[in-house]
Order: structure tokens, then C-alpha cells, then sequence
């Protein structure tokens, strides 16, 4: 059930006349383009009926321009005795298009377990042996006649232009903004009701601050579901990186010269890591940053 749905439920279980409250505010709503104030329906419903709906997070402010109903039309269904129309079809990712709750497809949950399964190739020679070898048979023409510090440059953009895209396209900064915007508003009522020393108000934000936890975890999985797909494309151009330094036909006295640092050896420690890795990084940080900005992606949470 939608977080929506059972904070109308909860309203209407707590007092029935909550339901005309609702459909006037939604009514009102509307009337003025999905804002309403309280100077609009003090007619309809009284103080304390427009206090337990802000309360509950179903009416929040936009911006100084009155509060705006939250999911309305989740909000209009359960009003109705039903909830939304099953007719919702999954986005092209495989998302769901619910307000409140992000779901891993059978293919998010295949790309998670093929990256742990990878991950393997870091502590196990032969499954890095035998990832390094055959990655190195589709870059081996490169090797022959590029250096091996603009080999890596070149890959470095790569897994950033892929992974940058990947994020920009999985994660839905709005549902994120929506997630942070409905913490804060919490945090705010919870305050102004230690301000007024309100601890009936206290008890039930409490109560909703636990329900949540819910949207709390939903916001970590929209942060994660794209990662396990930079993973699995980027961990075996980890393994074939450490594979060239190791055991690869990289030559041992193979030299790289590092900003700030000056010439070192690949396998040289650099910041407590090795310089392959420190190079890749560097690399990666740059390049992602150039195609952030070319490609004009955002990949910040959405307030708007």
C-alpha cells in the first residue's frame, strides 16, 4: 500500500468527517492550478482538520505560494475506496511508477550478483588470471601501439561515460528530492511542535517519522540499484588492470609519471594505494566531470 494511501486511511480511521475535509482541500486544490490555503476552505473544515492534514504530510508548502497536496490523485483513489489503477505499466528500466517505493527488476537483481561474483577475480588468481587474459584480447591492438598510461586514460573515460550515464538514467533525482523534501518537512514539525510543547503532535510525528523508515530505505535503493551495474562493467577493467601489472605482459620496469608525485613504478604505493589505481582515479574524476558538464546530466537530487 502506498505511503499516501495509509496516511488517508489512518486520517479517516482517527475521524470519518476526514474524508469531506480531504475532498475539499483536494477540491480547493484544483480550483487554483494544486495549491490551496487555508483562507480557501476555513469554511469547509475546521482548524484542527487542516492542522492533522499538514501533520500528516499530505499537505506541504510550495514555496510560499500555500501547500501543495501531495500525491493527489493516490490521495483521491483511497477517498474512493480503491487504490491506483493496475493499469500502470513499468517504465522502461523496470521501475515501477509508484510514489513512494523503488523496485529492483530480475535483471538489477542478476547484474548485483554477476558483479559479487566478480569481485571474486580480487583474491582469487585464477578467476583474475582468466578475466585479465581475455579482457586483454580486446585491448591487446590498443597495447601495441599506445602507451600503457593512455590505455588507461582511454578507459578511464569509458567506465566514466557509461557509469555517469547509467546513474543519470536509474536514479530518479525527483522521487530523491522527494525522499529529502519530506525528511526535512518532518524535522520542521517536529520542531515547531516542541516549540508549542504539543507532545500529542509530538507522539504522532514520532510515530510517522518511524513509518518513514520505509521511504528511508527506498532512497538508498534508488542510490544503489544503478551502482550494481557500474560494477559489473567496471570490475573487469579493475582485474585487467591489476592482471597487466601482475602477471600481464607489462614489463616490471614500466614507468609512469604522477602529478605532484614525479616517476614512479606502476606497482609503487601512491597515497597508500598503487599508481595504477591512483592514475585510473585521477583519470576518472576528470573525465567525469567533463561529461558531466557536456552531457548537462543532473545528478543531484531534485527539490523542484
Amino acid at each position: 500500500m502506498a505511503r499516501a494511501e495509509q496516511k488517508v486511511n489512518d486520517l479517516l480511521a482517527e475521524d470519518s468527517s476526514m474524508s469531506d475535509a480531504l475532498s475539499a482541500v483536494l477540491a480547493q486544490a484544483d480550483a487554483n492550478g494544486g495549491t490551496v490555503e487555508w483562507s480557501d476552505v476555513n469554511g469547509e473544515l475546521t482548524s484542527g482538520q487542516w492542522g492533522r492534514i499538514i501533520e500528516k504530510g499530505l499537505l506541504q508548502s510550495a514555496n510560499g505560494n500555500g501547500f501543495a497536496v501531495q500525491n493527489p490523485e493516490t490521495v483521491r483513489a483511497a477517498l474512493n475506496g480503491g487504490a491506483k489503477s493496475g493499469s500502470e505499466s513499468e517504465s522502461i528500466t523496470g521501475q515501477v511508477d509508484d510514489d513512494d517505493e523503488s523496485s529492483w527488476t530480475t535483471y538489477d537483481k542478476l547484474a548485483g550478483i554477476g558483479a559479487l561474483g566478480l569481485m571474486v577475480g580480487y583474491w582469487f588468481p585464477p578467476v583474475l588470471n582468466t578475466i585479465g587474459s581475455t579482457l586483454h584480447t580486446a585491448i591487446a591492438p590498443l597495447y601495441q601501439f599506445l602507451p600503457f598510461y593512455i590505455i588507461v586514460l582511454l578507459l578511464a573515460v569509458l567506465t566514466g561515460l557509461y557509469s555517469t550515464v547509467l546513474r543519470s538514467k536509474l536514479v530518479d533525482t525527483e522521487k530523491m528530492g522527494e525522499y529529502q523534501q519530506q525528511m526535512r518537512d518532518l524535522q520542521d514539525r517536529q520542531k515547531k511542535a516542541r516549540e508549542r510543547g504539543d507532545d500529542e503532535a509530538l507522539q504522532q510525528l514520532q510515530q510517522e517519522q518511524m513509518e518513514a523508515m520505509g521511504d528511508q530505505l527506498g532512497m538508498f535503493k534508488e542510490q544503489f540499484r544503478p551502482m550494481v551495474w557500474v560494477m559489473l562493467l567496471t570490475i573487469p577493467v579493475f582485474l585487467w588492470l591489476r592482471w597487466m601489472t601482475g602477471a600481464g605482459p607489462l614489463p616490471g620496469t614500466a614507468r609512469v609519471i604522477m602529478p605532484f608525485v614525479g616517476e614512479v613504478g606502476w606497482n609503487d604505493t601512491v597515497l597508500i594505494m598503487p599508481a595504477w589505481i591512483m592514475w585510473y582515479m585521477i583519470c576518472s574524476f576528470g573525465s567525469t566531470q567533463v561529461i558531466m558538464k557536456g552531457l548537462d546530466l543532473q545528478m543531484t537530487p531534485s527539490t523542484n
